[in-house]
């Protein structure tokens, strides 16, 4: 299942078609994580490297999702924990329950992390706060998870992919092109930029969405007082 998760949306990352993603979970849950009873258990005998290599290709989901130029949205219900975190904070925003239960759950197993998460929480809540969520691993709930910013938005259980809906139906009638020239530059300063060189991208990003069909659009829009009518193009 992570694997065709990885597939389905390096897909969607290419298909020009897909306007928005919204990830969430089936049967009030997001994602728990691992199976920690089978980890117990233990499994078929392999190298470490081969361990390594079959992870790294199913992370691949937690990198398109983050990186791909189009709006993401995850829909939190019931938990998202270990991997599961991850996936939900390599979207763009984050809808959950307020009940909803967030927690890094790593250290409670003995793992170091994976599925991103480490670097994600980093960017949202400073590296300070992500090494104390990681290494202390509480369970807050979603209202809580909200006040820290780690989610974008908490909303009454059992309502968190409606909510979610309704904001990628937002995004998907909006200029999909620039939203994914935001992020280009969004990403820049994830990786450590200089002023200079954000500058350098916002110039370049800007010049390119003054071509697009939606620019046009929008403005034209403006001086006509009505709402624009975008076709990401």
């Amino acid at each position: 299942m992570t694997q065709g998760l990885a597939d389905i949306m390096a897909e969607y990352r290419q298909d020009p078609e897909v306007r928005c993603v919204i990830l969430t979970g089936a049967e009030g849950y997001f994602c728990v994580g691992g199976d920690v009873k089978g980890m117990a258990a233990g499994g078929e005998k392999r190298t470490v490297e081969q361990k390594a290599a079959d992870l790294r290709r199913r992370m691949e989901a937690v990198r398109n999702l983050h990186e791909m130029e189009k709006p993401t949205i995850a829909a939190v219900e019931g938990a998202a924990a270990g991997a599961g975190l991850g996936l939900a904070l390599a979207c763009d925003f984050r809808i959950c329950s307020d009940s909803a239960k967030i927690t890094s759950a790593f250290a409670k197993v003995g793992l170091s992390g994976d599925y991103g998460g480490s670097f994600l929480a980093s960017q949202i809540l400073g590296v300070a706060k992500a090494r104390e969520f990681w290494m202390l691993s509480p369970v807050i709930s979603g209202k809580e998870a909200e006040r820290m910013g780690l989610m974008t938005r908490a909303v009454d259980p059992g309502t968190a992919l409606e909510e979610a809906i309704q904001l990628g139906e937002q995004l998907a009638e909006g200029p999909t092109l620039t939203y994914g020239r935001m992020k280009r530059n969004f990403r820049l300063i994830e990786r450590g930029a200089t002023m200079g060189e954000l500058l350098d991208s916002e110039a370049l990003n800007h010049a390119l969405s003054t071509e697009t069909a939606d620019h046009k659009e929008a403005a034209q829009a403006f001086v006509e007082k009505r709402a624009p009518a975008f076709t990401g193009s």
